[in-house]
């Protein structure tokens, strides 16, 4: 059977194209080998439960790895100490059958079969399992934090880890789970629950035993060419294999899922023809699939937090530079589902390009609903194939003198980029891409970089603070010129002071060897 591009379920190296994983996953290795537990914390698709598999698939003949998840659950479940365990009972039974471990499934079948079976009684047998079956054992338990605003899960949480605590205390003569890996999105070590239904929710701590690691779970451009040299063995296509790694990076920020299904998109529904081309084709495929649930749990995310919503709009169109916080929540929240990243000078930066584009898409519609459209598509901006940006920027300040003029001051600073964005969209939707440039996002200026048919546009926005900011914006636009290779740029500047004379038409000007249109609004 061919291999294919998987986009959906947990990875398997004999059915699906997978980057070459085995550097990161020896640090988990080397976790195990030292019988640490701790937790797998990522965002949905960011690879948790194929690590879980490769832990199964590459460390059962050292250690018995019994992998269970804990998705799915009724309330009787969890209702009282009795019935969690004896779901956990059913949850290792099924998990030992799979591994084909007959004796490990009916030690618990036993266990299961105990009428009053509770937390203190679920510890001994614990104990008697891992001192009886011959081998170092390791407890793998993925979709965890489905459960962890529950007071009986918690304790049995403070019971590994109070097993955990005294085989740390008392030496390897008491015997408990060698290794316990959990995994979920949220961060199991920081669970805010309710104890008893009288108590407000508060903080707790039930896993702060979890060992702390340093991996980066993102698949940089040389791992990315380890899954594509493997597509390419197979099919002899003769395509760049670096060049399509570095471009898929570009958009994707290596984020494991997204990277796969760009290439999916390429292998199944864009004829297997790997160019830059096609990679643009393929993301914006992916911004547009209303079935895609990574991308749809933005949305839902942006309605159910509001302070997130206000963080991302801060950042995507004002271009607000924030540090990256470990002890800031909404950081902590946005970081948590992979929206945001750390820049290299530890400042805060949009995951990749497709959640930016995604992002953007959602304010620039929720914005056309409840204000004016500023876009008129009937003009024709597309001429002989190309984007004639100067005939964009021209219509667009006539629109914001015509319908904008009155506006007050705090209104157009706030929204000034992000009705750019909303007129200029629509009109490269089709062919199209653009994004905000990272360095140049500080609050002052932000270069949007369009791409359309094959060819770079850089427009700077820029807020008005006088004119020696002013002659600074031309110097680092045509500097940013250079750095492009291009040798055209445009310069949009929101003026808000009533005294300033603003130019009627935008206009050509000639800056360090560079042709900058500038237009004033």
């Amino acid at each position: 059977m061919a291999k294919e591009f998987n986009t959906s379920v947990t990875c398997d190296p004999k059915r699906h194209y997978m980057v070459d994983t085995t550097a990161k996953m020896k640090v988990f290795e080397g976790l195990i080998d030292k019988r640490k537990y701790f937790t797998i914390t990522r965002a949905r698709q960011f690879g948790k439960s194929t690590s879980l598999n490769w832990i199964l698939w590459n460390m059962s003949d050292r250690y018995l790895v019994i992998p269970a998840s804990f998705e799915k659950y009724s309330a009787d479940d969890w209702s009282n100490d009795v019935n969690f365990c004896k779901y956990f009972c059913t949850k290792i039974i099924k998990a030992c059958k799979n591994i084909n471990d007959n004796y490990s499934a009916a030690f618990w079948e036993d266990v299961k079969m105990i009428n009053d079976i509770d937390s203190e009684i679920l510890s001994e047998k614990i104990t008697d399992f891992c001192k009886e079956c011959g081998k170092k054992v390791v407890l793998m338990i993925d979709e965890v934090d489905k459960a962890s605003n529950n007071d009986v899960f918690v304790r049995f949480l403070g019971m590994l880890r109070n097993m955990y605590l005294e085989r740390e205390q008392n030496g390897d003569d008491t015997y408990t789970f060698w290794s316990v890996i959990l995994a979920g999105v949220y961060d199991v070590k920081n669970l805010k629950l309710k104890i008893r239904p009288d108590e407000e929710h508060q903080y707790n701590s039930p896993w702060n035993v979890a060992a702390e690691y340093d991996l980066d779970m993102t698949f940089n451009p040389q791992e990315i060419s380890t899954m594509l040299n493997d597509y390419e063995s197979d099919y002899h296509i003769g395509f760049d294999i670096k060049e399509i790694s570095e471009e898929i990076y570009k958009y994707t920020s290596g984020y494991p899922v997204l990277v796969s299904r760009v290439c999916k998109e390429i292998d199944e529904k864009l004829d297997k023809v790997w160019t830059n081309d096609s990679v643009l084709k393929a993301v914006k495929n992916i911004t547009v699939d209303d079935d895609f649930t990574l991308l749809d749990d933005i949305s839902k995310n942006l309605q159910r937090h509001s302070e997130l919503y206000d963080f991302l709009y801060d950042i995507t169109i004002n271009g607000a530079n924030y540090l990256f916080s470990s002890v800031d929540p909404i950081v902590k929240m946005a970081a948590m589902f992979s929206y945001i990243k750390k820049d290299k000078n530890k400042n805060i930066d949009i995951h990749n390009l497709i959640f930016e584009d995604v992002v953007h898409t959602y304010f620039i519609n929720e914005f056309t609903r409840k204000h004016k459209k500023v876009n008129q598509l009937f003009v024709d901006y597309i001429q002989n194939g190309d984007l004639n940006m100067e005939m964009v920027i021209g219509r667009f300040k006539e629109i914001m003198s015509e319908r904008y003029r009155d506006r007050d001051q705090k209104f157009l600073e706030y929204h000034g980029r992000l009705l750019f964005l909303c007129f200029i969209k629509p009109i490269i939707n089709g062919t199209g891409f653009c994004y905000f440039e990272p360095q140049t996002k500080n609050g002052g200026r932000m270069d949007l970089i369009v791409n359309y048919n094959r060819k770079e546009y850089i427009i700077e926005l820029k807020i008005w603070r006088g004119s020696k900011y002013e002659t600074a914006g031309k110097v680092q636009l045509a500097n940013y010129l250079k750095q492009r290779g291009l040798d055209i740029g445009y310069l949009i500047t929101f003026s808000f002071l009533k005294n300033k004379v603003v130019k009627e038409d935008p206009e050509w000007i000639e800056y360090e060897g560079k042709r900058i249109l500038e237009a004033v609004i």
